[in-house]
């Protein structure tokens, strides 16, 4: 009996001391938030006893218990239709187009949250996330829904401005950031963020972190930090240690808002009428579920907030890129297309790689999802 305890004492210390190695060293975990930075980030409102909090005291903290039973209920759930049956085929774009195009801002979706957006003779990229699994480790998720991308990274045209929401791993990714950092000018993130991109290379005077209402100009394009209600972290260790927000995307004659992750709060609200109105509101829609319904949308409250916001139509994004929640992953976009026909709120849905037109108010698109 001695020697079976002593055994399992072993595999648990081994277990641990594996644990441990890797959060300390593997790089996709980033960077850690120093006492340094800490002691800059008190001047935020966003920030009390050494973390990042919500207007709203949310999310709550889990048991250790608390998290094991959501983990357990995750992995061992049966999730009928809960990915596509097959990679979602994409529009394919050339780089020339992508490199020379000028005129009307537009848009070019990489599914998930991840967008290409062009204004005023400028690149930017909206939480690029061009990994196939949002895990620190291939083997700790499921695969993304689309296999090719709308241009592979390696074509992409310099970019101008990377804006990132917040620093989980199905928005920010090491991979993507690997790939892009040669051809990117300027990162624009929520405080504590660029903690991480610091640590996979990035310069520090490349790097722009900003507190919720703070605004930054990008030649003729106003960029504004605005607020999400959410949470951040990489690993165990470092919850809720940089920011999350939202973001105002404004030239002279377009505007553009991206929700990034965030439950339903008055924030939409308060956005709206202060920035709006919105040509297009990219609003999450995707990843909800009862278990945590402060720092996720469901698709009905994703509707209310387009309204909230002020947007002429809006775009559910969130979905068709991952399984990350328990809901056939067409939910999403069925539900939200309800319930915007009873707010009267026009929405968009594009497939992966088609153009989006900022201002375009009459093309339409097919309910491409329907019989996959």
């Amino acid at each position: 009996m001695k020697k079976v305890v002593f055994a399992v004492l072993i595999g648990i210390g081994v277990l641990v001391i594996a644990y441990l190695l890797f959060n300390s060293f593997y790089p996709s975990f980033g960077g850690d938030v120093g006492q340094e930075r800490q002691v800059v980030y008190e001047n935020s409102n966003q920030f009390k006893d050494g973390k990042f909090i919500n207007v709203k005291a949310v999310p709550k903290d889990l048991s250790l218990g608390e998290t094991l039973s959501l983990a357990y209920t995750f992995f061992t759930a049966n999730v009928p239709n809960g990915r596509p049956k097959e990679d979602l085929k994409v529009e394919k774009l050339d780089s020339v187009q992508v490199a020379d195009y000028r005129s009307k801002a537009r848009l070019v979706w990489f599914g998930h949250s991840s967008f290409l957006l062009q204004m005023e003779g400028k690149n930017i990229l909206l939480d690029p996330m061009f990994g196939m699994v949002p895990a620190p480790h291939p083997w700790l998720g499921d695969e993304r829904f689309n296999r090719e991308m709308p241009l592979d990274v390696q074509k992409l045209p310099t970019i101008d401005a990377v804006i990132f929401s917040h620093d989980h791993y199905d928005h920010l990714d090491y991979e993507t950031i690997l790939a892009i950092k040669d051809k990117t000018d300027h990162y624009f993130v929520p405080l504590g963020l660029g903690v991480h991109l610091e640590a996979w290379g990035i310069s520090a005077d490349k790097i722009t972190e900003m507190d919720w209402w703070q605004e930054k100009e990008l030649g003729n394009i106003t960029l504004a930090c605005t607020p999400a209600q959410h949470f951040s972290g990489r690993k165990l260790s470092n919850g809720q240690s940089t920011l999350w927000s939202s973001w105002v995307v404004k030239s002279r004659s377009e505007n553009v808002y991206f929700s990034g992750d965030s439950g339903y709060a008055s924030h939409f609200k308060q956005i709206g009428d202060l920035y709006g109105p919105f040509d297009l509101a990219l609003m999450e829609c995707g990843q909800y579920n009862e278990l945590w319904p402060d720092i996720h949308m469901m698709p009905e409250e994703t509707a209310q907030a387009g309204l909230d916001i002020n947007a002429k139509k809006i775009m559910p994004i969130h979905w068709a890129g991952f399984k990350l929640a328990l809901h056939d992953w067409k939910d999403p976009i069925r539900r939200v297309q309800k319930k915007a026909l009873e707010l009267n709120v026009k929405v968009i849905a594009p497939k992966i790689g088609q153009e989006i037109i900022v201002t375009d108010s009459v093309t339409t698109y097919p309910n491409w999802w329907k019989n996959l």
